[in-house]
């Protein structure tokens, strides 16, 4: 099966994703520079708008359960095809396999008992500079395929891109002998050219995996269709008949922050600060509001929480229906 069956095979068809050649490759090409990014056909959109509330089990950074392996930060930067600019509140999804070969929430003859399972599953959305970082283990490998990790990007509700990324082999295979105890099956007897997925080519979808105090971290830039500044988000057609919500500025900021949003009609609002492991950790009741500009101010630091990046989530209520956006912001 080659890549086009397998997407259509997967119902992932009509999209393009596209990724940059980067310096982690190609020395002589900036990664910024216009002419790295290169477009590669795939094909889904996703579901929009995001609604935290709905998803709490995936929106998180951390998505090893109780997996075991050797710890993985897979740090992804999301940029807009036409600049190469970094594309802020994005979402991005990843999944793989477990060392033993295994995906959670699937039981077949290839891959029993793992129904209604959740782990080395999750999603977050990217921040001011486009970043995106989870905590995972190195996955193993399965018969058929090369060691790989899934991703998916939703830029908007017409527009998803979905691709695979993998390693260099001598590393990959360093890892597994090194901890043979846990990584039983032993290295990985496929090359990267042999898979049926890269053997088209693979080296906008070749990581930089490079060793760290806690483990390794895999890292790669992954352009998708559009443009990338910093005030791009993923406002649903029908959510922005409704409601738009604005970046907060200043963003980062250190002390009080102001998150702008406009209701089409008069509306119920309130506004909900999600960590980025999905719990719940504010929420502001805004009332019933008429339609126009509004703007709500709040201290993360006067709510206790500590510095780093959250969610924050508006939920709006009115004739039509209930609408939703969410965004990312930093607190320093």
């Amino acid at each position: 099966m080659n890549r086009k069956e397998f997407l259509r095979a997967s119902g992932l068809a009509g999209l393009g994703l596209s990724l940059p050649f980067t310096k982690a490759f190609a020395e002589e090409e900036p990664a910024n520079n216009l002419a790295s990014c290169t477009l590669i056909p795939t094909e889904t959109a996703g579901p929009f708008p995001l609604d935290l509330t709905a998803n709490t089990t995936f929106f998180r950074n951390d998505i090893r359960e109780t997996q075991q392996g050797v710890q993985l930060n897979v740090k992804l930067k999301i940029v807009g095809l036409n600049n190469c600019g970094p594309m802020s509140n994005v979402r991005v999804n990843i999944w793989h396999c477990n060392k033993d070969g295994l995906y959670s929430g699937y039981d077949n003859a290839m891959n029993v008992g793992q129904a209604g399972l959740t782990y080395l599953r999750g999603y977050q959305m990217t921040d001011a500079n486009g970043y995106v970082n989870f905590t995972t283990i190195f996955p193993g490998w399965y018969s058929g395929r090369v060691c790989h990790i899934h991703f998916q990007v939703y830029v908007s509700s017409n527009y998803a891109a979905i691709s695979q990324f993998t390693f260099d082999a001598a590393t990959k295979n360093l890892i597994y002998a090194n901890n043979s105890s846990v990584y039983t099956k032993g290295a990985d007897p496929m090359s990267i050219a042999s898979d049926n997925i890269f053997s088209d080519g693979y080296q906008y979808q070749l990581c930089t995996l490079s060793p760290t105090s806690s483990g390794y971290e895999a890292s790669l830039e992954v352009a998708v269709q559009g443009s990338g500044t910093t005030s791009i988000g993923n406002i649903d057609k029908e959510t922005a008949k409704n409601m738009r919500l604005g970046q907060n500025y200043p963003n980062p900021h250190s002390g009080t922050t102001t998150i702008p949003f406009s209701l089409i009609k008069a509306a119920k609002a309130d506004l909900l600060i999600f960590d980025l492991m999905g719990r719940k950790v504010a929420q502001i009741d805004c009332g019933k509001l008429s339609a126009g500009d509004h703007e709500q101010q709040i201290s993360l630091g006067g709510l206790g929480l500590a510095n780093g990046n959250y969610a924050y989530q508006l939920n709006v209520e009115n004739n039509n229906g209930r609408y939703t956006d969410v965004k990312i912001m930093t607190f320093k």
